[in-house]
């Protein structure tokens, strides 16, 4: 067995998984909502009491480990301490404290493999590969299976809640404030970069993953519908703006660790998807930890379990 560790902007996870011929599969799984982007000040440095959140969730990862026989374990980071200026600093303590190495991966390496996970569940002929992050989204376009351009943009869920979100959820006219910011950031992509009329989107992480179970709570859809139509999303907003109350009740039911970055993680997806003319998106289950880890066997020659 193998153990990937993601240091996320949002939250921080220690999945374990086995290798054989039929694939990787995952045996287990453990979440840290640790919102290490709520710790940046404004001169862009990770403070240090977000380094000791840190710190804190990866001894937790170390004391599940030392009690699960695993072959290695693969630490990761990605915008959590790739975007901050103490970025070195930060990493070198971390790792100190911890007896971990970890690995930065800059944001087109997380965009590729987030679409070589996104790949393990779905068959992906053209399309976009989206990424939501707690710091940074993650666009990938392919093409006849072949990535043809991966881009990271510098804002995710839980950085627009806190630059943009002045309550626990976001009014009429902050809503409005991060779809200008979030179309202003696309604009900047060249048009052939990622061409306009792309049809379908194959989303990733927990935040597409929560939209699609918030979707299916408020439209009394089965637990395993894996797909969100695009104009769906402009109507859970609409519901938001017009029934707060009973919104509310929707997402502590069924994702109450994401009541405050949720939100935004949506707009980000429905101003994607609107902005490249998409109909729907497709929800995959695996993304950028199994194409790390994909990576690691492929660079290391592992072989099977």
């Amino acid at each position: 067995m193998y153990a990937v560790v993601d240091i996320g902007s949002n939250t921080m996870r220690l999945n374990i998984y086995t290798y054989k011929e039929d694939g990787i599969t995952q045996m287990l799984t453990n979440k840290v909502t640790a919102g290490l982007a709520a710790y940046v000040n404004d001169a862009g440095y990770l403070t240090e009491k977000g380094i000791h959140k840190a710190i804190l969730a990866l001894k937790e990862f170390k004391s599940i480990l030392e009690n699960v026989e695993v072959k290695d374990t693969y630490v990761f980071a990605t915008a959590s301490l790739r975007n901050i200026k103490n970025s070195l600093e930060a990493k070198k303590l971390i790792e100190r404290e911890t007896g971990f190495t970890i690995e930065l991966i800059s944001g087109e390496e997380e965009g590729k493999l987030v679409y070589m996970g996104a790949t393990l569940k779905l068959n992906l002929k053209e399309g976009i590969v989206i990424d939501i992050g707690g710091g940074s989204t993650e666009l990938v376009y392919y093409k006849e299976e072949e990535i043809k351009n991966a881009l990271s943009l510098p804002f995710g869920s839980l950085s627009l809640f806190k630059k943009y979100v002045g309550n626990f959820l976001p009014t009429k006219l902050e809503i409005k404030k991060i779809e200008r910011k979030v179309h202003k950031e696309l604009d900047k992509i060249p048009p052939m970069a990622i061409p306009v009329d792309t049809q379908i989107i194959c989303g990733v992480g927990g935040t597409v993953r929560a939209t699609c179970e918030l979707k299916n709570e408020i439209f009394e859809l089965p637990s395993g519908d894996k797909t969100i139509i695009v104009k769906d999303m402009k109507n859970i907003l609409n519901y938001f703006l017009k029934n707060r109350y009973d919104f509310t009740s929707h997402l502590i039911n069924t994702i109450p660790d994401r009541l405050h970055t949720i939100l935004p993680g949506m707009i980000i997806l429905d101003t994607v998807a609107n902005y490249y003319g998409s109909e729907k998106i497709l929800v995959s289950e695996f993304g950028v930890r199994e194409g790390y880890l994909l990576q690691m066997i492929k660079d290391k020659g592992i072989a099977y379990d």
